[in-house]
C-alpha cells in the first residue's frame, strides 16, 4: 500500500512539472496565438495578480487621467483615490505584482470561457471625405437625431428608402455608404469637406431605437466570411466586390441607426464625455466595468497584415466608452484618429488577458 502511494505521489509531481512546463514555455508562436485566438486556455488561472512586464503606455495613460480629470470632476473625485494611488504605483516604478504596495488589488477577469481569455477588439476615429450638398458621387446623407416625438422613429431600411428625406436633418453627403456605416459602428467620424476648413467632428447623436444585429455574425451564418477571419477589415473587402442594392440588402438587417451631432475645435469623446486617448481608453459594458475604472490589459500586438505572431505588450487603461456589441468580457480598445489606426483597429478580433485596479 505505502509503495503504490508513493508510486502515485511521484506521478502526480510529475504531471504538475510537465504541466509547469508547458504553461511557462513561450517559444512556440501558434501555440500563443491560439491562447489569443480560439478562446481556449489549458489550465484554470487562480492568480490574484498578473505576471506581467511593466505598461509601455505610462504617458499616454498619464495624460487619459488629466483629460478626465479636467473634463469630468466627478467622475476624477468618484475614483480619485484609485487614480492617485496607481500614480503612486508608478512613480515608485514597482511591478504589475506589487499593486498591494500601494494599496490596491489587481483582480484577474475570467473571460467569456472563464479561463482569463477576455475578447479584444479595436475602434477608432474616421476621417470621412463629405459635401454639405448632395453632388455627384457625394449623394449617401448623415443625418442629425430627429425631435422627440411620439411615434416611433423609422427603421434603417425605411431611412434608406427616404423616410427622413426633406425633413432638414441633412449634415453632410459622403461617397461611401459603408463609410457611413463604419461611422456608426465607431461611433463618431472626423468630416472632411475638403474645402480648406478644419474638420468637424460628428459626435453620436442618438439613435433610431430599433434592434440592433451583427452584420459580422450575419456574413458568417451565410458563409460569405470564415468566422476566423471575421473583422471589420474583412467586413470592408467583402464590400468591396458587391454593389449597392447588396450592400443595402446586408445592411437592413441590422435595422439599428445611428444619428450624429456637428461639433466643431472638438476632441474625440466616449460616453463619459472625456477625450479618449488612444491605447490608453477603452469601451466596456459598464454593467461588468464602471465607467472610469483602471484596467491592466494584455494585448497581443497585429503585424501590417493582421497577423498575430506571437509579441503583446501590456497597457494600463481607463473604461470610458461603452458600445452595442460590448457586452461581458469584452473590451474594444480605442486605437486612435484615421486610417492608419483604422486598419488597425480593423484586424483586432482577439483574445488577451485583463486585470480591473481596484482596492
Amino acid at each position: 500500500m505505502k509503495e503504490n502511494k508513493h508510486k502515485s505521489t511521484i506521478f502526480l509531481l510529475s504531471i504538475l512539472l510537465i504541466l509547469s512546463l508547458l504553461t511557462g514555455c513561450q517559444s512556440d508562436s501558434n501555440a500563443k496565438s491560439k491562447q489569443f485566438r480560439d478562446g481556449k486556455l489549458p489550465n484554470a488561472l487562480n492568480v490574484s495578480h498578473p505576471q506581467l512586464a511593466v505598461p509601455v503606455n505610462i504617458s499616454d495613460y498619464t495624460i487619459q487621467i488629466e483629460k478626465l480629470r479636467t473634463t469630468s470632476p466627478s467622475l476624477y473625485q468618484k475614483n480619485e483615490h484609485i487614480y492617485k494611488a496607481v500614480d503612486a504605483w508608478i512613480n515608485r516604478s514597482l511591478g504589475s505584482a506589487e499593486f498591494h504596495k500601494v494599496g490596491l488589488k489587481s483582480y484577474e477577469m475570467a473571460g467569456k470561457d472563464g479561463y482569463g481569455n477576455v475578447h479584444l477588439t479595436g475602434y477608432y476615429t474616421p476621417v470621412i471625405k463629405a459635401r454639405h450638398q448632395p453632388t455627384g458621387e457625394f449623394k449617401y446623407p448623415i443625418y442629425r437625431m430627429p425631435a422627440k416625438s411620439k411615434g416611433r422613429l423609422p427603421s434603417r431600411e425605411q431611412i434608406y428608402n427616404g423616410a427622413l428625406a426633406g425633413k432638414g436633418l441633412e449634415i453632410a453627403y459622403s461617397n461611401s455608404l459603408m463609410d457611413n456605416f463604419i461611422m456608426e459602428v465607431q461611433g463618431s467620424a472626423y468630416i472632411d469637406f475638403e474645402d480648406g476648413t478644419p474638420l468637424v467632428f460628428f459626435c453620436y447623436g442618438g439613435k433610431n431605437g430599433h434592434g440592433y444585429s451583427s452584420i459580422g455574425r450575419l456574413l458568417v451564418e451565410q458563409g460569405e466570411i470564415a468566422k476566423e477571419d471575421m473583422s471589420i477589415q474583412a467586413i470592408k473587402n467583402w464590400a468591396k466586390n458587391k454593389s449597392e442594392k447588396q450592400l443595402k440588402a446586408l445592411l437592413i438587417q441590422n435595422r439599428s441607426f445611428v444619428f450624429f451631432k456637428p461639433q466643431y475645435n472638438a476632441e474625440v469623446k466616449g460616453s463619459a464625455a472625456v477625450p479618449l486617448i488612444a491605447n490608453a481608453s477603452v469601451a466596456s459594458d459598464k454593467s461588468l466595468i464602471p465607467t472610469g475604472s483602471v484596467v491592466l490589459v494584455d494585448v497581443p500586438l497585429l503585424d501590417d497584415d493582421g497577423q498575430y505572431r506571437g509579441r503583446r505588450e501590456v497597457r494600463l487603461m481607463v473604461a470610458l466608452d461603452v458600445g452595442g456589441a460590448i457586452k461581458g468580457h469584452h473590451f474594444d480598445l480605442y486605437l486612435g484618429i484615421g486610417d492608419k489606426a483604422g486598419k488597425q483597429a480593423g484586424y483586432y478580433n482577439h483574445f488577451g488577458r485583463a486585470w480591473v485596479i481596484k482596492p
